[in-house]
């Protein structure tokens, strides 16, 4: 087996167009956040991506006793707590239309104490329509803006969205499309959950996989997603396997081309994620909209890789610091 490729800043580096065009993403995304409720139509500021919240549940990461031993150090407990959110992708909270399916899986690892060990926002279509830093930050600009009513943006959305296209004709992107498409009215704990970028461990690179375990995947289709989860864990566990794939070569497991799957590299068992029964978090509790799942506040050795993971960065910061100053003042109001 050869040595995995060891992490390099250089990876994650934005040139001086890329760092101009994120300060102005920067501010649209304050913008979007600060009229979020309005948009919305709910009394509390949103996330601006991933807005909605189907549910947030506590959960545990079992270690698996057979994991290769140089992994050993990143994993030196039997099991570890986690908080979850399971979401929606929309910028937008929609309450009357049926939901896109393109599901959220975020979660945060904690130690014994409750502190920080590392954030992971998975999703459940494991590439990325775009490469192009440039292309992506001015189609996500244009997005909010949109989303503010601001009609101008609708020239500027179409024409980034059709330098994406190309993005698109790859076969792993028309072999997931095709099976998301297949998957569009399965339920939510039914899909994989992907990483889609990667994250250090330690010195290495890795991509994550999540696999559920024994999900009928017709479980309350006539229920709404809420709904569904809630009746779900009233009599159910979930479980799913958590997979690793390492990056060796550039070739064959790209850091910064997100529209293609990695190759040549096996997927290695870590553990499993387990919510149990009744485990679901009052969603009446406001505290859920004000967690953060920022990858970038993990410990270095599970921090994000890539240029397009970099973006995040700043956008959770962003975002959360917007929400949570608004929020804040939303409840003195109450």
């Amino acid at each position: 087996m050869p040595q995995p490729l060891k992490y390099n800043k250089k990876f994650d580096e934005l040139n001086e167009e890329e760092k101009q065009l994120l300060e102005i993403n920067k501010k649209s995304i304050a913008d979007f956040v600060e009229q979020s409720s309005s948009i919305s139509d709910v009394n509390y500021a949103t996330r601006n991506a991933h807005a909605k919240t189907y549910a947030a549940a506590d959960g545990t990461f079992i270690i698996d006793k057979n994991i290769p031993e140089e992994l050993f150090q990143f994993f030196d407990g039997e099991k570890f707590d986690l908080t979850i959110r399971i979401s929606n992708a929309n910028l937008k909270i929609n309450t009357t239309e049926k939901d896109i399916p393109a599901y959220g899986f975020a979660v945060k690892v904690k130690d014994e104490n409750g502190d920080l060990i590392a954030n992971f926002p998975l999703v459940n279509f494991p590439l990325f329509p775009t490469n192009s830093v440039s292309h992506f930050l001015k189609l996500f600009t244009a997005v909010n803006r949109l989303y503010m009513k601001k009609w101008r943006g609708m020239f500027s959305l179409a024409a980034q969205a059709v330098k994406m296209i190309p993005y698109f004709f790859t076969l792993s992107f028309f072999k997931n499309i095709i099976k998301l498409l297949g998957k569009r009215n399965d339920f939510i704990l039914s899909f994989d959950y992907h990483s889609v970028g990667a994250y250090r461990l330690g010195e290495n690179m890795i991509k994550i996989k999540l696999v559920p375990k024994s999900v009928n995947k017709k479980f309350g289709r006539k229920l709404k997603m809420k709904d569904a989860l809630k009746s779900y864990f009233q009599d159910n566990n979930y479980t799913a396997e958590v997979f690793i794939q390492f990056c060796y070569d550039l070739k064959s497991q790209p850091i910064n081309r997100l529209n293609v799957e990695w190759k040549n590299s096996p997927y290695i068992k870590i553990g499993e994620v387990i919510i149990n029964q009744g485990a679901l978090l009052d969603p009446r509790d406001c505290t859920n909209e004000l967690l953060s799942f920022n990858p970038f506040e993990s410990k270095p050795f599970f921090q994000p890789v890539g240029k397009i993971q970099k973006l995040r960065d700043e956008a959770y910061k962003v975002s959360l610091q917007t929400r949570r100053k608004i929020n804040k003042l939303l409840n003195k109001h109450q």
